[in-house]
Order: structure tokens, then C-alpha cells, then sequence
């Protein structure tokens, strides 16, 4: 059985209409775990209304990780799925993912191919290239580009797509929960690359696709994402940067990639987010790794 997970927050209308997607078109075993993180209404009563036969769990919010990690507590599965509330499915993908995940032991983790809802010929995600060591560049495989027979091949992948990731339960046992450090953001890259250093193979899996609106939690261009972002890739480097090239990057982050940005951001009269950057950045720098 696949336990599927998602975080509500504030997004009863998209949970709803996840959970309806699965109950259409999902023919695998499994169940569905909503972790309500602290919505500002009481949604977690009203989907356990709409929904009775599905696990809801109240939790505060404790970030993307946290909530996730909530929902494990109750998980029964032998694969755990944990999956964004704004996403849809129109087909079944639970089997594809199960099997390519027992096609070897090394097989640690693996993502569906990604296409937005709004546009489903258009792909968000067709695996993740390797973080660069210094500068912390990756890009997602496909972005924005109109689906094509190259992106329809499975394949290893750097990271996992936060958005849609499956796991076997014995892996996570050995490697353990993502870290709640974050809150927001590079969660899933920092999971991936502990899943790679416990010697994991992770997977790209285009027979299986998502369909993502976009996360609504944290919008594009506030100061509470760029706060999270600037915070989380700091954290990224000091955790998963080995040796001389950690202080590399972190020196490359606080006096290179922020001011840029903040710079950036004050030409064009966005001092809230100018002053988020500088912030985020100080606070990856000085907040616990561990």
C-alpha cells in the first residue's frame, strides 16, 4: 500500500480537489494522510466532513518538512508518497512509481514527470540537474518547454521534485525524515542528497504524471520567500558542501549572489524584498545546521 501525504494550509479547495483526482482515476491500494498546518479556519473539520474515509491529522505549522513528517506518524504504507495538496492526477501513476522504485534495491526515491494544470502540455519538471559545488546552480530538466518524446524516458535524477516524491518505507527507516530545519525550501534537495550519500539511486518517472498549479503557501516576489530562500540556500551549502568548498560557497553566497540580488531589488524600488534577502542570508549564516 502507498500512503499518500499532503500538507493543507489554507488550500481546502485544492486538497479536495486532490483527493477527488485520486479517488477517480487511482486503481493501487492506498490511503490518503491531509495534515492540516495550522489553517487560519477550522479546514480540517470540514475535510474530514467531505472526505470521512481519509486520515486527517492537526498540526501546527511547522513548515513543509514538519507537516510531512506529521503525517508519517500515522502512515501505514509500505511507500510513502508525499505529494503537494495543489496538484491533480488524471490517470493512474501509483503502480509505475511502486514498480520502478522495486526494479532494483539501490532505488531510493523517485518523482513523476510534473506539467502544469493550467497548461498540461507544458513540463515543470523532467528530473533536476547536480548542484554546481560553489555557486549552488541547478536547473529542472524541461522547465517551461512543451512536452517532448526525450522528456518521456525514465532516468536517474540529482533530486527529487518536492512537489511529488515517493519513497519505500525501509529506506526512509534507514536514512531518516527530511530535516525540519528549513521550513520552507531545498527540503527536498537536502533529502535527496542524504538519500544520495546512503548510496540511493533516485529516479525521474515519465509514465507517471502530475499535474501542479504552483505552490500558493509562499507567492512569487514576498518578502516571506525570498526571506526562506535566501535562508534555505545558505543551510543548503553548510550541510551538504564537503571540506574547503562549504566556506567557498558560503563565501560566494553572502558576498557575491545576495548583494546582487539585494542591489537588484533596490534599483527597482523593492526595498521590502532587498532587506529579506540580507536577512535571509544573515540568518542561514548564524541558524543551528542540525
Amino acid at each position: 500500500m502507498v500512503s499518500i501525504i499532503t500538507v493543507n494550509y489554507n488550500g481546502l479547495a485544492d486538497t479536495c480537489e486532490m483527493i477527488t483526482s485520486f479517488r477517480k482515476y487511482e486503481t493501487y491500494p492506498y490511503e490518503i494522510i491531509v495534515v492540516d498546518n495550522g489553517s487560519q479556519n477550522p479546514e480540517a473539520d470540514e475535510i474530514k466532513t467531505r472526505h470521512p474515509e481519509i486520515k486527517v491529522v492537526q498540526n501546527t505549522n511547522t513548515g513543509f518538512a514538519g507537516g510531512n513528517n506529521a503525517g508519517l506518524r500515522v502512515a501505514e504504507g509500505n511507500y510513502l508518497f508525499f505529494l503537494n495538496n495543489d496538484t491533480i492526477i488524471k490517470g493512474p501513476i501509483l503502480e509505475t512509481l511502486v514498480h520502478r522504485l522495486e526494479a532494483a534495491p539501490e532505488n531510493g526515491g523517485v518523482s513523476p514527470m510534473l506539467k502544469y494544470s493550467y497548461a498540461p502540455d507544458t513540463l515543470q519538471y523532467a528530473g533536476f540537474t547536480p548542484f554546481s559545488r560553489i555557486t549552488l546552480r541547478n536547473a529542472a530538466i524541461g522547465f517551461n518547454e512543451k512536452d517532448q518524446p526525450r522528456y518521456r524516458i525514465a532516468c536517474e535524477t540529482a533530486s527529487l521534485h518536492g512537489a511529488a516524491m515517493m519513497v519505500r518505507r525501509d529506506v526512509l527507516q534507514r536514512v531518516g525524515p527530511m530535516t525540519e530545519i528549513y521550513f520552507l525550501f531545498y527540503e527536498e534537495f537536502d533529502w535527496s542528497a542524504q538519500l544520495h550519500r546512503a548510496g540511493y539511486k533516485l529516479w525521474y518517472e515519465p509514465e507517471a504524471v502530475v499535474y501542479h498549479k504552483e505552490s500558493m503557501t509562499a507567492k512569487k516576489g514576498t518578502p516571506l520567500r525570498e526571506f526562506y530562500l535566501s535562508r534555505a540556500r545558505v543551510l543548503y551549502a553548510r550541510r551538504n558542501i564537503p571540506g574547503s568548498e562549504r566556506i567557498l560557497s558560503c563565501l560566494y553566497i553572502t558576498f557575491i549572489a545576495a548583494p546582487k540580488k539585494t542591489v537588484a531589488y533596490l534599483l527597482h524600488g523593492k526595498f521590502r524584498l532587498a532587506v529579506a534577502v540580507i536577512r535571509g542570508t544573515f540568518y542561514g549564516l548564524i541558524s543551528s545546521k542540525q
